[in-house]
């Protein structure tokens, strides 16, 4: 099996042969629900963190619709259902962001419904300057001592550089498989990067980046296909964790070279953490990554970190996806519209539900935004 398709098969699945081995050896894993939740701190407890993804949940969601309401989106209904069918049940507890009322919402009900053993939220500040650095250490260095007193584990500086590094090796080979993606011929499609990092959020890291170092050796020198209708970038909010609408788009002629999802780009491109206080380091780390709709100071910088990776990748075309009933994105996308525009860049905007239904759907839509982006480009 290459290293490719190994990766590829993490993904398939909420658990993975990985996950099963951590828990025979009666290690623990715990949950997260957003990029801005620190890693590297339930790691260095020698705890595995997991990216919950209610991978293959179909409508309804009879269970979750008790406690949620039909406006919340359907990625935390459909984690909330998940969740009391029992499908998280090798997660010994979850950890939460406040990174919007909808999860913070599944937060709530998780915590008051229950049985689920250990719940925590973190409080994400919605800017990054100093003082909201500060105040997110604080939170990571109670975070810390909450897992510490629960799991009866310590966290010891020296474990937490170790795991501090670990990350940033993956931060590093992650870039250098982007850089590969940016080529006039990529030695691999979109939907095999997504795949390559939702591996990263679901087994042990030291595994992930024997595996990514492995196939990046692999890539190196291969030559894909340069061959391509359009060559697109994927923009816009979480829940993407399904390949589908990205093998849809790839099948009609567009070739997927670039991103900013936070199963993407926004994962790993962050300045490394570090430095004498391990905390600050983190916490200055992760709130100046390339931001989530959330981060209200940061609504310019993401239109330009979009158009940088646009000149940097050679894109032709955005495809802008975002959950139905979700603000935060849906804001987003009125600034980077004007941007684009003025850009002269073409824009396909397409709001969906968790479980991507509507395939077909985007199938007709994208075969039209590639029609239109050759009719541009052959001046008619």
């Amino acid at each position: 099996m290459t290293a490719l398709e190994e990766l590829t098969s993490v993904s398939r699945d909420i658990t993975n042969p990985y996950v099963d081995e951590w828990k025979r050896r009666g290690k623990m894993a715990v949950g997260f629900f957003c990029s801005y939740v620190p890693e590297e701190v339930l790691y260095a407890g020698d705890i595995l963190p997991y990216r919950v993804r209610p991978t293959g949940c179909q409508p309804p969601t009879h269970l979750a619709d008790t406690c949620l309401s039909h406006l919340n989106c359907t990625f935390v209904r459909s984690c909330l259902q998940f969740a009391y069918e029992g499908k998280y049940r090798f997660l010994d507890g979850f950890v939460f962001a406040d990174t919007c009322d909808h999860i913070r919402r599944l937060h709530d009900v998780m915590r008051a419904t229950g049985p689920f053993p250990f719940i925590r939220l973190i409080g994400v500040p919605h800017k990054s300057g100093e003082e909201a650095v500060s105040y997110y250490a604080g939170e990571i260095a109670r975070f810390k001592s909450e897992v510490e007193q629960y799991f009866g584990v310590e966290i010891t500086e020296a474990r937490l550089r170790e795991a501090i590094a670990l990350y940033n090796e993956t931060r590093l080979l992650l870039g250098q498989l982007y850089q590969l993606r940016r080529g006039q011929s990529p030695p691999l499609t979109g939907a095999e990067a997504l795949n390559v990092i939702i591996a990263a959020t679901s087994m042990p890291r030291e595994q992930y980046n024997g595996l990514l170092s492995r196939l990046l050796g692999q890539l190196r020198g291969s030559q894909g296909t340069g061959k391509c209708r359009a060559r697109l970038m994927i923009s816009g909010g979480g829940g993407c964790d399904d390949d589908s609408p990205f093998r849809v788009m790839e099948d009609l002629g567009g070739l997927i070279v670039t991103d900013t999802l936070c199963f993407g780009s926004r994962y790993f491109m962050q300045p490394p953490a570090g430095g004498d206080d391990l905390i600050m380091g983190l916490a200055r780390s992760y709130l100046n990554r390339p931001s989530c709709a959330r981060m209200s100071d940061k609504v310019s910088e993401r239109a330009q970190f979009t158009k940088r990776l646009i000149r940097e990748a050679g894109v032709d075309g955005v495809v802008y996806q975002r959950m139905q009933y979700c603000d935060l994105w849906g804001g987003q996308l009125l600034h980077l519209r004007k941007v684009l525009k003025e850009g002269n860049i073409p824009l396909l905007d397409i709001e969906r539900e968790y479980h991507w239904g509507a395939v077909g759907q985007v199938r007709t839509r994208t075969q039209a935004f590639l029609e239109m982006i050759e009719e541009r480009r052959n001046g008619r």
